[in-house]
């Protein structure tokens, strides 16, 4: 589809649209996933200065109706069944909302039905929109708590899309495949207003468990990744390296380093002699690799999360071109970007042009400029907290300089772990080591007042399958898991994983699973994020009687 066949579908949208007597202002809310018909829709409603409510399609109930019921929406967009299912459970519909589904659902207006009837009616005009006009209202999926509405303007996205587009150009040519949830400002902004503004296309992924098949048969140039995906490649990468000679696995092993040594040296920064080998090994070594993401991505941009250094070494040495960035819903939402000429993977780059970076106390990253959001929604106290009086918006992570003006960011200050000694632990970066292990596919650390440090592991079934048989263990029992051997091989592992913290962060105990935790049953965001309070719930006891046997 062209973009003008894309115009000529909003207006069709917008026309359909304005029969439904809304006015400018009133939120309407789209519950699709990715796909033509989320932009005409989203489009659609901009276009008549209605503000978009973008809702993830595999939320719950509870978070649904709370979120419709506070930004009083009028008009509703879903895809099907399942959608419909989760509004309709418990309390029912929020009183006066009416609802379009895409596939024909009892309840609902169909939107093929909706969209004939308005077929033969003059398209109304466009609405005369200012910059600072409200566009939209991002619920933060947050991982404690209420989400809050991030109320952005036209202004917050388009100067945010355009600083992007300025330290990292896309291009007319390039192909981005879009898989990243559209509700999430990061898919938002860099996988649709960006390409929108460069004439380049898009194509919709299936869901990120096609993802590897849609790489294959889309072969794009761009992605916009977050760091668990690349840390997934990372894991099948080591197990099927596992499983080749020593000869080869040494192979490889010397094709990253020369690799990397060629970036190196690419950059002006100084790289050992083994850059002189990369022409040789590149062909061999990094193009199958390569093959994997389609054989012709020139770019991929990780966002969302912290990208573990060992990960984006990797790929970087087999010849990816990967840029780590930061951002955050309140700042529309890129903050700061690495540039291909200038790209330094410990950190998240420099900030984009026209936006402020300082650190407050405690090393709190500050944000100011344009893209800041205008507060949250009907919540003057929870505004109040993040945004000073200057325009300042604390995001609440802390983070350091270095060298050319890079940001580096250290950690959360609400998810620091304070142990019963008065120690601090930053958790995520234990987890970010322990997942490089082929073994542990999730994790998280516990111990706030607590004396010691335990941890909670989801465990990768074909390495696990392969440790309990090593250990005479029926790997489909789950008795297995709580078996001394068991504990104490995950253990060493473990520990080796995380052998560069302090002696006082070092893990004592385990509690092990092989269910993994998903973005459907609430224990990760919709960009794969923990939500430590559930994740802490639902093993709390196994937990309480790990601390009262140590």
């Amino acid at each position: 589809m062209t973009w003008a066949q894309a115009g000529e579908a909003v207006t069709r949208w917008r026309t359909a649209l304005a029969q439904e007597g809304l006015s400018p202002g009133e939120r309407v809310a789209v519950m699709v996933r990715n796909c033509p018909e989320w932009i005409f829709f989203e489009q659609a409603a901009l276009s008549l200065g209605l503000v978009v409510v973008p809702l993830y399609v595999n939320d719950r109930g509870e978070n649904l109706r709370y979120v419709l019921d506070h930004a009083g929406v009028r008009l509703l967009l879903i895809e099907g069944e399942m959608q419909w299912r989760a509004l309709t459970e418990g309390d029912g519909l929020p009183e006066g909302l009416r609802v379009l589904s895409m596939k024909p659902q009892t309840g609902a207006k169909a939107v093929a039905d909706w969209l004939a009837a308005a077929c033969d009616d003059p398209p109304p005009p466009v609405h005369e929109t200012a910059p600072d006009d409200l566009a939209t209202l991002v619920y933060t999926s947050g991982t404690t708590g209420r989400p809050k509405g991030v109320m952005l303007s036209h202004r917050n996205i388009l100067v945010d899309a355009y600083a992007a587009t300025c330290a990292v150009p896309a291009r007319a040519d390039d192909l981005l495949l879009s898989f990243l949830p559209l509700s999430h400002m990061l898919e938002r902004t860099a996988g649709c207003y960006l390409p929108m503004m460069a004439g380049a296309c898009v194509a919709f992924a299936r869901s990120v468990l096609h993802l590897a098949e849609d790489l294959q048969a889309v072969r794009p140039t761009v992605v916009i990744l977050v760091p668990r995906v690349l840390e997934r490649f990372h894991t099948r990468l080591d197990e099927a390296l596992a499983k080749r000679s020593p000869v080869a696995r040494a192979l490889f092993r010397l094709g990253e380093a020369a690799g990397w040594a060629h970036f190196l040296r690419r950059q002006g920064r100084k790289g050992s002699w083994l850059a002189h080998l990369w022409p040789v090994l590149a062909p061999r070594v990094a193009a199958p690799v390569q093959e994997r993401f389609g054989g012709r991505l020139r770019l991929a941009v990780s966002g969302g999360a912290p990208l573990p250094l060992p990960v984006a070494r990797r790929f970087i040495g087999l010849g990816i071109s990967l840029l780590q960035g930061y951002g955050l819903t309140e700042a529309s939402p890129v903050v700061s970007v690495n540039r291909e000429e200038d790209n330094r993977p410990d950190g998240v780059g420099p900030p984009l042009p026209g936006i402020e970076v300082r650190l407050g106390p405690d090393d709190e990253v500050q944000v100011r400029g344009p893209t800041v959001m205008q507060g949250y929604w009907r919540n003057p106290e929870a505004t109040a907290e993040v945004l000073d009086t200057d325009g300042w918006l604390r995001t609440g992570d802390q983070g350091r300089w270095s060298g050319g003006g890079h940001l580096q960011i250290t950690g959360r200050l609400k998810e620091i772990l304070v142990l019963s000694n008065g120690e601090k632990v930053p958790p995520v970066d234990m987890e970010m080591a322990l997942e490089l292990d082929p073994l542990i596919e999730q994790a998280m650390v516990v111990g706030e007042g607590r004396p010691y440090l335990t941890a909670v592991l989801v465990l990768a079934s074909e390495p696990w399958n392969k440790l309990a048989r090593e250990l005479g263990l029926d790997p489909h029992d789950r008795a297995s898991l709580t078996d001394a051997r068991v504990q104490r091989a995950v253990l060493k592992r473990v520990r080796a994983a995380t052998r560069s913290f302090p002696a006082y962060a070092r893990i004592r105990a385990v509690v092990l699973d092989l269910n993994p935790w998903t973005v459907e049953d609430g224990l990760l965001t919709p960009t794969l994020k923990l939500r430590r309070k559930p994740v802490l719930a639902r093993y709390r006891a196994d937990l309480d009687r790990l601390y009262a046997r140590y």
